[in-house]
Protein backbone atom coordinates (compact mmCIF):
# COMPACT_ATOMS: atom_id res chain seq x y z
CA UNK A 1 0.00 0.00 0.00
CA UNK A 2 1.27 3.31 -0.80
CA UNK A 3 2.07 5.59 1.86
CA UNK A 4 -0.14 8.44 1.34
CA UNK A 5 2.35 11.67 1.37
CA UNK A 6 1.53 14.79 3.65
CA UNK A 7 0.74 18.48 2.14
CA UNK A 8 3.73 20.73 3.65
CA UNK A 9 2.67 22.86 6.52
CA UNK A 10 1.28 25.68 5.51
CA UNK A 11 2.94 28.66 6.89
CA UNK A 12 1.48 31.44 8.81
CA UNK A 13 1.61 35.09 6.63
CA UNK A 14 4.14 37.74 7.83
CA UNK A 15 2.45 39.96 10.48
CA UNK A 16 1.56 42.98 9.36
CA UNK A 17 3.19 45.88 10.71
CA UNK A 18 1.72 48.43 12.40
CA UNK A 19 2.29 52.18 11.74
CA UNK A 20 4.12 52.89 14.06
CA UNK A 21 6.37 49.20 13.57
CA UNK A 22 6.50 50.39 9.29
CA UNK A 23 7.71 53.65 10.33
CA UNK A 24 10.49 52.26 12.63
CA UNK A 25 11.84 50.24 10.25
CA UNK A 26 11.35 52.78 7.34
CA UNK A 27 14.08 54.92 9.82
CA UNK A 28 16.16 51.89 10.90
CA UNK A 29 16.69 51.22 6.66
CA UNK A 30 17.30 54.77 5.94
CA UNK A 31 19.59 55.27 8.54
CA UNK A 32 21.29 51.89 7.03
CA UNK A 33 21.45 53.50 3.36
CA UNK A 34 23.72 56.67 4.82
CA UNK A 35 26.27 54.18 6.36
CA UNK A 36 26.80 51.89 3.81
CA UNK A 37 26.25 54.15 0.64
CA UNK A 38 25.92 57.80 1.73
CA UNK A 39 23.16 60.68 3.00
CA UNK A 40 22.89 61.52 -1.35
CA UNK A 41 21.51 58.07 -1.82
CA UNK A 42 18.82 58.43 0.69
CA UNK A 43 15.54 59.16 -1.90
CA UNK A 44 12.29 57.79 -1.01
CA UNK A 45 12.35 55.39 -4.06
CA UNK A 46 16.03 53.63 -3.19
CA UNK A 47 14.35 53.73 0.77
CA UNK A 48 11.51 51.43 -0.88
CA UNK A 49 13.24 49.21 -2.62
CA UNK A 50 15.81 49.09 0.44
CA UNK A 51 12.90 48.19 2.84
CA UNK A 52 10.75 45.74 0.02
CA UNK A 53 8.02 48.14 0.30
CA UNK A 54 5.54 49.96 -2.50
CA UNK A 55 7.00 53.44 -3.00
CA UNK A 56 3.25 54.99 -1.77
CA UNK A 57 3.90 52.95 1.15
CA UNK A 58 7.05 55.31 2.00
CA UNK A 59 5.41 58.44 0.85
CA UNK A 60 2.66 57.93 2.94
CA UNK A 61 5.08 57.78 6.20
CA UNK A 62 7.53 60.99 4.63
CA UNK A 63 5.75 62.67 1.56
CA UNK A 64 8.85 64.35 0.72
CA UNK A 65 12.79 63.54 0.32
CA UNK A 66 12.99 66.77 3.51
CA UNK A 67 10.63 65.08 5.03
CA UNK A 68 12.39 62.06 5.20
CA UNK A 69 15.45 63.73 6.09
CA UNK A 70 14.29 65.80 8.65
CA UNK A 71 12.39 62.87 10.25
CA UNK A 72 15.65 60.63 10.23
CA UNK A 73 17.97 63.64 11.86
CA UNK A 74 15.06 64.39 14.54
CA UNK A 75 15.16 60.69 15.23
CA UNK A 76 18.98 60.63 15.30
CA UNK A 77 19.38 63.30 17.87
CA UNK A 78 16.37 62.01 20.21
CA UNK A 79 18.10 58.72 20.46
CA UNK A 80 21.51 59.98 21.38
CA UNK A 81 19.90 62.72 23.62
CA UNK A 82 17.90 59.94 25.58
CA UNK A 83 20.49 57.47 25.75
CA UNK A 84 22.66 60.54 27.13
CA UNK A 85 20.36 61.38 30.12
CA UNK A 86 19.85 57.62 30.57
CA UNK A 87 23.11 57.09 30.96
CA UNK A 88 23.73 59.86 33.43
CA UNK A 89 20.55 59.23 35.67
CA UNK A 90 22.17 55.73 36.31
CA UNK A 91 25.23 56.77 38.27
CA UNK A 92 25.45 59.33 40.75
CA UNK A 93 27.51 62.36 40.36
CA UNK A 94 28.77 65.78 41.71
CA UNK A 95 27.94 69.15 39.74
CA UNK A 96 31.45 69.44 38.82
CA UNK A 97 31.51 66.17 37.20
CA UNK A 98 28.51 66.10 36.03
CA UNK A 99 29.34 69.71 34.02
CA UNK A 100 32.06 68.11 32.39
CA UNK A 101 30.11 65.12 31.35
CA UNK A 102 27.60 67.52 29.84
CA UNK A 103 29.83 69.84 28.26
CA UNK A 104 32.04 66.46 26.84
CA UNK A 105 29.18 65.29 24.90
CA UNK A 106 27.75 68.27 23.58
CA UNK A 107 31.16 69.46 22.45
CA UNK A 108 32.14 66.73 20.77
CA UNK A 109 29.28 66.11 19.05
CA UNK A 110 29.22 69.38 17.44
CA UNK A 111 32.79 68.55 16.10
CA UNK A 112 32.15 65.06 14.59
CA UNK A 113 31.30 65.49 11.75
CA UNK A 114 32.12 62.02 10.18
CA UNK A 115 29.00 60.23 11.46
CA UNK A 116 25.46 59.62 9.81
CA UNK A 117 23.92 62.87 12.08
CA UNK A 118 26.17 65.37 10.39
CA UNK A 119 26.20 63.36 7.16
CA UNK A 120 22.11 64.24 7.28
CA UNK A 121 22.25 67.58 8.49
CA UNK A 122 24.43 68.30 5.22
CA UNK A 123 22.49 67.01 3.23
CA UNK A 124 19.71 69.44 4.68
CA UNK A 125 21.61 72.16 3.99
CA UNK A 126 19.78 75.18 3.05
CA UNK A 127 16.61 73.37 2.98
CA UNK A 128 13.50 75.88 3.84
CA UNK A 129 12.00 72.90 6.21
CA UNK A 130 15.23 73.16 8.52
CA UNK A 131 13.18 75.52 10.82
CA UNK A 132 11.63 72.41 11.76
CA UNK A 133 14.51 71.98 13.69
CA UNK A 134 13.83 73.97 16.74
CA UNK A 135 12.20 70.61 17.87
CA UNK A 136 15.77 69.59 18.37
CA UNK A 137 17.13 72.37 20.64
CA UNK A 138 13.94 72.43 22.78
CA UNK A 139 14.97 68.14 23.33
CA UNK A 140 18.08 69.00 23.94
CA UNK A 141 16.76 71.81 26.98
CA UNK A 142 14.58 69.40 28.08
CA UNK A 143 17.78 66.60 28.44
CA UNK A 144 20.04 69.82 30.43
CA UNK A 145 17.32 69.77 32.31
CA UNK A 146 16.83 66.42 33.24
CA UNK A 147 20.46 65.78 33.73
CA UNK A 148 21.22 68.93 35.60
CA UNK A 149 17.88 69.13 38.27
CA UNK A 150 19.49 67.27 40.76
CA UNK A 151 22.00 70.05 41.38
CA UNK A 152 19.47 73.11 41.25
CA UNK A 153 17.14 73.84 43.89
CA UNK A 154 14.82 75.70 41.32
CA UNK A 155 11.65 76.12 39.57
CA UNK A 156 10.76 74.43 36.87
CA UNK A 157 10.57 77.44 34.94
CA UNK A 158 13.66 79.06 35.86
CA UNK A 159 15.39 75.86 35.86
CA UNK A 160 14.12 75.70 32.22
CA UNK A 161 15.61 79.47 31.41
CA UNK A 162 18.91 78.45 32.88
CA UNK A 163 18.75 75.73 30.65
CA UNK A 164 17.67 77.66 27.28
CA UNK A 165 20.70 79.92 27.91
CA UNK A 166 23.37 77.01 28.36
CA UNK A 167 22.38 75.23 25.14
CA UNK A 168 22.70 78.75 23.10
CA UNK A 169 25.74 79.15 24.69
CA UNK A 170 27.21 75.68 23.67
CA UNK A 171 25.54 76.16 20.00
CA UNK A 172 27.79 79.08 19.49
CA UNK A 173 31.25 77.64 21.74
CA UNK A 174 30.64 74.39 18.74
CA UNK A 175 30.51 77.05 16.19
CA UNK A 176 33.48 78.53 17.43
CA UNK A 177 35.20 75.13 18.03
CA UNK A 178 33.69 74.21 14.01
CA UNK A 179 35.39 77.49 12.70
CA UNK A 180 38.75 77.08 14.37
CA UNK A 181 38.36 79.90 16.51
CA UNK A 182 39.75 77.56 19.48
CA UNK A 183 40.37 74.27 20.88
CA UNK A 184 38.09 71.80 21.64
CA UNK A 185 39.66 71.13 24.92
CA UNK A 186 39.32 75.06 25.44
CA UNK A 187 36.11 74.96 24.51
CA UNK A 188 34.86 71.90 26.85
CA UNK A 189 36.67 73.65 29.37
CA UNK A 190 34.77 77.14 28.92
CA UNK A 191 31.14 75.05 28.40
CA UNK A 192 32.12 73.52 31.61
CA UNK A 193 32.65 76.20 33.92
CA UNK A 194 29.56 77.77 32.16
CA UNK A 195 27.41 75.32 33.87
CA UNK A 196 28.90 74.85 36.57
CA UNK A 197 28.93 79.24 37.37
CA UNK A 198 25.25 79.02 36.62
CA UNK A 199 23.96 76.21 38.54
CA UNK A 200 26.59 76.71 41.69
CA UNK A 201 24.87 80.31 43.31
CA UNK A 202 21.90 78.54 42.46
CA UNK A 203 21.70 75.37 43.88
CA UNK A 204 21.82 76.13 47.31
CA UNK A 205 18.64 78.69 46.78
CA UNK A 206 15.21 77.46 48.47
CA UNK A 207 12.98 75.77 46.18
CA UNK A 208 10.47 78.01 45.01
CA UNK A 209 6.64 77.19 43.99
CA UNK A 210 6.62 74.74 41.00
CA UNK A 211 4.88 76.54 38.24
Amino acid sequence: MQKEIEPPPVSAPPRRLSKAERRRQLLDTALLIVREENADRLTLGHLAVRAGVSKPVVYDHFGTRSGLLIELYKWIDTERVNAFRDAMSSTTLSLEETAQALASAYIQCAADHTDEFHAVGAALAGSDEKAAFQELLDNCVKMFMAVLKPHARLAEAELERCCIGLVGAGEALSGALVRGRHGEDEVIEAFTALIQGVLKPMSSQPQGPAD
